[in-house]
C-alpha cells in the first residue's frame, strides 16, 4: 500500500445513516479456510472437520497441522512435523534468565506475553524477506515454546529447577512434565492432549482478530502473537475459566448453589462459564470437557467439583435458557489435573497459539490493511480556539 493510499483510506467518511455494528458484531471482517463457528447450531469447524470428528480421534499435534497445511497428516508427515516441532522447543538462554528473574508475583500472562516478544530478539532471519518457510518456521518455534515459557515460569516462582526440554513427549504430556517437574500418567495428558484440540481455533475470536490486524500491518510474527496473548488476557475472553473454579470455590458445597445462583441473578451479576457471544446452542466443546471433568473429579475423589458444575448448568437452562461454554467445565478438568488457577487461561493461550499461527499465515497469504471506519458523535466542528489565559 503506498502512502497516498493509505491517506485515502484515513480520510474516508463513513457513510451518512451507518448502522455502528459495536463490537463489529455480525460483521463479516475476512474469509478463512480453518475454522467455522455456527452458532444457531452449536457446531464448531475445522477445516472441513465438525469438532466431535477430531475430539479424541486425532492428537493436537495432528490438529496444528491440519491448521497449518489444511489436511491431516499421513504417518510419514506426522513423524515429520513432530519431529520439526518439538527441536524447536529450547528456549533462548536470556529468555530463561528474564523467566527466571521476573517477579514470583507476576500474572503467567505477562510473563508469556513478554517472553515470546522476546524470542524475536534471536530470531536469526529478521533481516530476511519473510517468506512462506521462515514463518511456518516461526510458527513452530513459537508453538513449540510457549508451553514452555509458562512451565519454567511456574516453576521459577516456586524457586524449583528447570527441568530439561524433552523431545520424547507430546505437546500436553510435556508441559505437564515441566510444571510436575517428571512425567505424568497417561491419562492426565490424554485429557490435557484433547483440551488443546477443542481449543486450538474458533473462527474470528477477539485474540485471533488481534493477531490478524496486528500482522495485516506487515509487523512481524512475534508481534502479532504477542497481540493476541494480550488480548485473550482480557477477562472477558481468555480469562473465564478461572472464574467459574473461583466461583465453585466461593459456592463451596453443593448444599449452596441454589442460593448462589438465585443470589446472583437477582442482583443481575454474570455466572461465569456460561452463554456465548456466537452459540445460541451448546457449545460443541462442552460435551467433551463434561465427560473429561466427570472422569477426572471421580478420580481424585471430589466429585462434587462435577456435581454443583451439573447443577449449575441445569439451574442457567431452566431459568435463562443459557447453555455453559468450553470455560465452564475446562475449569474442573484442568483444576483436576492439579493445575494452579492462573495457569488457567495460559493453557489456554498454549492451545490456541497454533490457531493464532494458522490465521497469521492465512493472513498473508492475500493480505489487506484492517482499517474500519467509526462515526464521529463528538462536538460538532465550529469550535473556536480561545487564547490559554483566557479560557475558563
Amino acid at each position: 500500500m503506498t502512502v497516498a493510499e493509505g491517506r485515502k483510506i484515513e480520510s474516508t467518511p463513513a457513510p451518512k445513516g451507518t448502522n455502528v455494528a459495536r463490537g463489529l458484531e455480525g460483521i463479516v471482517a475476512n474469509t478463512t479456510r480453518l475454522s467455522d463457528v455456527i452458532g444457531d447450531k452449536g457446531q464448531l469447524i475445522y477445516a472441513g472437520y465438525d469438532i466431535n470428528d477430531l475430539a479424541g480421534k486425532v492428537s493436537y499435534k495432528e490438529v496444528v497441522y491440519l491448521l497449518w497445511k489444511g489436511k491431516l497428516p499421513n504417518r510419514r508427515e506426522l513423524d515429520e512435523f513432530t519431529h520439526a516441532l518439538r527441536a524447536e522447543r529450547q528456549l533462548p538462554d536470556p529468555v530463561i534468565k528474564f523467566i527466571t528473574s521476573a517477579p514470583k508475583n507476576a500474572d503467567p500472562m505477562d510473563v508469556m506475553r513478554t517472553a515470546i516478544s522476546m524470542l524475536g530478539l534471536y530470531d536469526t532471519d529478521m533481516d530476511k524477506e519473510a517468506t512462506r518457510q521462515i514463518n511456518e518456521r516461526r510458527a513452530r518455534s513459537i508453538t513449540a515454546k510457549i508451553g514452555v515459557i509458562a512451565a519454567y515460569f511456574h516453576r521459577a516462582r516456586q524457586g524449583k529447577s528447570l527441568p530439561p526440554v524433552r523431545d520424547d513427549l507430546t505437546e500436553a504430556e510435556h508441559f505437564l512434565y515441566l510444571i510436575c517437574g517428571e512425567p505424568q500418567a497417561k491419562e492426565a495428558s490424554d485429557a490435557l492432549d484433547v483440551a488443546f484440540v477443542l481449543h486450538a481455533d474458533h473462527g474470528m475470536n477477539a485474540s485471533t482478530f488481534s493477531a490478524r490486524v496486528t500482522i495485516s500491518t506487515l509487523s512481524d510474527f512475534y508481534s502479532a502473537v504477542t497481540s493476541a496473548i494480550g488480548t485473550l488476557k482480557g477477562p472477558l475472553h481468555g480469562g473465564a475459566n478461572e472464574g467459574v473454579i473461583q466461583m465453585l470455590q466461593e459456592i463451596g458445597e453443593e448444599k449452596n448453589v441454589d442460593a448462589y445462583i438465585e443470589k446472583q441473578l437477582a442482583q443481575k451479576k454474570k455466572i461465569m462459564g456460561i452463554g456465548h457471544r456466537v452459540y445460541k446452542a451448546l457449545d460443541p466443546r462442552a460435551p467433551h470437557l463434561r465427560a473429561m471433568a466427570a472422569k477426572l473429579s471421580e478420580k481424585i475423589g471430589e466429585p462434587k467439583w462435577i456435581r454443583m458444575s451439573e447443577r449449575i448448568a441445569q439451574l442457567m437452562k431452566e431459568k435463562k435458557n443459557l447453555n455453559a461454554n468450553v470455560d465452564f467445565y475446562s475449569a474442573t478438568v484442568y483444576y483436576s489435573l492439579g493445575i494452579p488457577t492462573d495457569l488457567f487461561t495460559p493453557i489456554f493461550a498454549i492451545a490456541r497459539c497454533s490457531g493464532w499461527c494458522a490465521h497469521v499465515l492465512e493472513q498473508l497469504e492475500d493480505n489487506r490493511l484492517y482499517r474500519p471506519l467509526s462515526q464521529y458523535v463528538g462536538e460538532p466542528i465550529g469550535k473556536k480556539v480561545i487564547p490559554i489565559d483566557k479560557r475558563p
